[in-house]
C-alpha cells in the first residue's frame, strides 16, 4: 500500500471533516444566543464542574486555551454578566471563574437546541453500543493528547467524563 492510501490518513481526515461539519452545524444556535463556540465551551465546563466554578488554570487546561486566552474569554463573559471571578480564600495567587445566575440561564436556554442538534447529526445516528464504544475510544485518545482536559474535575463528575 502507498503511504498516501494509509488508513491513518483516512482516520485523521474523517475526524477533521466531522469536527468541521459539527462545528458549522452547531454555530447558528450559539450565535443566536450571543455566544461563540469557546464562550459556550467555557460555560459548559463551568456548569459541569463542582460548585459551577474552576480555577482559571484548570479552565485553561480544560478548554485548551493559554492562560492569557482564557483570561480574555473570562473577561468578555464577565462583562456580559455570565461569569464572575472569585478569589481563593487560601491562596491569593489563585482565582476561580464561576458561573453566574445569568450565565446558567443563558446556558440552559441554549442546551435544548444544542442537544437536539447533537442528537440529529451525531449521537442519534449511533446505536447504543456504538455510542458507548465511540465514547470509550474518544476518552482513550483524549487522555493521551490532552491529559489535562479534565483538570479540576472530581472523579466521576460529568465534567470528567
Amino acid at each position: 500500500m502507498k503511504p498516501i492510501e494509509d488508513h491513518r490518513l483516512t482516520a485523521m481526515g474523517l475526524l477533521s471533516e466531522v469536527h468541521a461539519g459539527l462545528a458549522a452545524r452547531m454555530q447558528p444556535v450559539f450565535s443566536a444566543a450571543g455566544l461563540s463556540e469557546i464562550d459556550f465551551e467555557t460555560l459548559v465546563r463551568l456548569g459541569r464542574s463542582p460548585g459551577e466554578r474552576l480555577r482559571m488554570t484548570d479552565l485553561a487546561a480544560q478548554t485548551g486555551l493559554s492562560t492569557s486566552g482564557v483570561t480574555r474569554v473570562v473577561d468578555r463573559l464577565e462583562r456580559e454578566g455570565l461569569v464572575t471571578r472569585v478569589a481563593c480564600a487560601t491562596d491569593r495567587r489563585t482565582s476561580y471563574a464561576a458561573l453566574t445566575d445569568a450565565g446558567r440561564e443563558r446556558l440552559e436556554s441554549v442546551l435544548p437546541l444544542h442537544l437536539a442538534d447533537i442528537d440529529s447529526c451525531f449521537t442519534g445516528l449511533l446505536a447504543e453500543d456504538q455510542l458507548e464504544a465511540f465514547l470509550a475510544a474518544l476518552r482513550t485518545i483524549r487522555d493521551v493528547v490532552r491529559p489535562c482536559a479534565t483538570a479540576g474535575a472530581e472523579r466521576g463528575s460529568p465534567a470528567r467524563t
